[in-house]
């Protein structure tokens, strides 16, 4: 009996040890972005890196194997008080796919309908007519961000100023500081970021249900769930206040009054730790497996499916594909950033929040550390492998192109790729993606030729930073690629 008391504690202290290891290679290995795609800076300590973006505090929750493998928390609150993994942080917009649980959970239980037009549910308020238009809009749309709605987001508002009812903020009304949430394109159509779509949602379901909206998510998600440490009342009751971090926007100053306050409850207002984002994550992984109370299996699948976009599900966002999908969401406070990503399948993902708008970067960074140190699968771009193209195809690219605003672009055939010559730059070498798209190794410019029927090469697109600028077809082919000593 003693013998096998002793063995265990050896187990735990050896598993308490790796998982130290882990942690020091994480903070230690941050992964800073570069300004080209895919390269990441040298190894960063999280440290040098807080003081580097005037951030005083971060946390940090890794989920692998379905649980939460460790939580540690950095820097300090406020001046003079340290983080713990239990300080309260602002998720900002990481509310909306939580108060999306509970939408999911209403509807699996029959008491609403995620396509219903919400005016059955709305009683206090009414999505308003444009001019002679009544748009048709459901809770489905209003989660996926494609009901037409107006106002990003909502900058929250000072302890000491006056808080508007949600209705206000809906009608851009004192002592409201957003415009009104007004739909001004076609419902259902297209995805467009709409913080006042989720107010919608907040007023439909306490509307329907006649209960306080925090009372709700409570019942609903953060009890059953176990997210002891998280609320969405607001302003903050006074009795949480002592354990919430203190906004740092920028520089290192704190906000007057500590932080904002949200009556936006399901857009902005849910006050959290790491360790309960991971909680809700690991929920959803167990409800894909049939293994919650809270969510059922087919509930859970289809908040994971694409909605209205390719990235976007019902509350979350959506990366990746099959097996080594990845749902999360982030979010942004006045003074708060966080960002929550778990895979699908794997029972991996974490969570990171800060105290400091002007340590975003840092979310990123933290999240490729664990990455790495975890190999997570797909989360990296693999490296492009040049494609094999046939020479007579690569000829067939060679010759001028124009484009407007005086644009010259010369392509040329080089070995087994082509070089690029725009204006006076010095040529680049592309290589084949495929055998209409090319790339390059040194910078983040692609190009796709585009053929007629014929198969005639008439035009490129020249692809950088997600824009895209074309130029037609004005000459014959270039025997060969330019030589760069030569006249231009």
């Amino acid at each position: 009996m003693v013998q096998a008391a002793l063995l265990t504690l050896a187990l735990t202290a050896t598993t308490a040890s790796e998982i130290d290891e882990r942690v020091e290679r994480v903070v230690s290995g941050l992964l800073p972005e570069t300004a080209l795609r895919n390269r990441w800076g040298a190894p960063a300590r999280l440290s040098d890196r807080m003081a580097s973006s005037h951030t005083p505090g971060v946390s940090i929750a890794v989920v692998n194997d379905g649980r939460i493998e460790w939580a540690r928390a950095f820097g300090f609150a406020e001046a003079g008080k340290p983080v713990t993994e239990r300080t309260l942080f602002q998720a900002g917009s990481i509310s909306k796919p939580i108060f999306a649980l509970a939408a999911v959970r209403l509807a699996q239980e029959g008491k609403l309908s995620l396509d219903e037009d919400v005016g059955a549910y709305l009683k206090s308020w009414k999505v308003p007519a444009t001019g002679r238009f009544q748009p048709r809009t459901t809770l489905r749309q209003l989660l996926t961000h494609s009901a037409g709605l107006t106002v990003h987001g909502f900058p929250g508002y000072g302890t000491d100023e006056p808080l508007p009812t949600v209705v206000q903020v809906l009608d851009g009304s004192p002592p409201a500081n957003t415009d009104p949430v007004r739909v001004n394109i076609l419902p259902g159509v297209q995805f467009r970021y709409s913080g006042g779509g989720i107010t919608v949602a907040q007023l439909a379901i306490t509307d329907l249900l006649g209960r306080p909206f925090s009372q709700l998510m409570r019942e609903l998600i953060l009890d059953p769930i176990g997210m002891a440490d998280s609320t969405y009342e607001q302003p903050l009751p006074p009795i949480l206040a002592g354990r919430a971090a203190t906004a740092h926007p920028w520089k290192g100053r704190p906000l007057p009054g500590r932080w904002h306050v949200y009556p936006e409850m399901a857009a902005a207002g849910l006050w959290t730790t790491p360790s309960d984002l991971a909680r809700a994550g690991i929920e959803v992984q167990k409800a894909l497996k049939g293994e919650s109370a809270v969510l059922a299996r087919e509930g859970a699948a289809e908040m994971l499916t694409p909605q209205i976009q390719d990235d976007m599900g019902i509350g979350f966002f959506l990366e990746g594909k099959g097996e080594t999908l990845r749902f999360g969401h982030g979010g942004w406070d006045e003074g708060f950033v966080a960002k929550a990503l778990f895979y699908r399948e794997r029972g991996q993902g974490a969570v990171v929040m800060v105290n400091s708008n002007e340590g975003a970067g840092i979310l990123d960074e933290v999240l490729r550390a664990v990455a790495k140190e975890y190999a997570w699968p797909a989360f990296f771009e693999e490296e492009k492998k040049p494609a094999a193209v046939a020479a007579t195809i690569l000829d067939g690219y060679a010759g001028d192109y124009t484009g407007k605003f005086g644009l010259r672009v010369r392509v040329a055939r080089e070995g087994d790729a082509v070089s690029l010559k725009v204006g006076e730059q010095p040529a680049i070498t592309l290589r084949p993606e495929s055998d209409v798209r090319f790339f390059s190794a040194d910078l983040d410019t692609a190009v796709s030729f585009q053929k007629n029927e014929g198969g005639d090469v008439t035009a490129l697109t020249l692809d950088q930073g997600g824009r895209q600028i074309s130029a037609e077809r004005a000459s014959t082919p270039v025997a060969k690629a330019f030589d760069p000593r030569s006249d231009r």
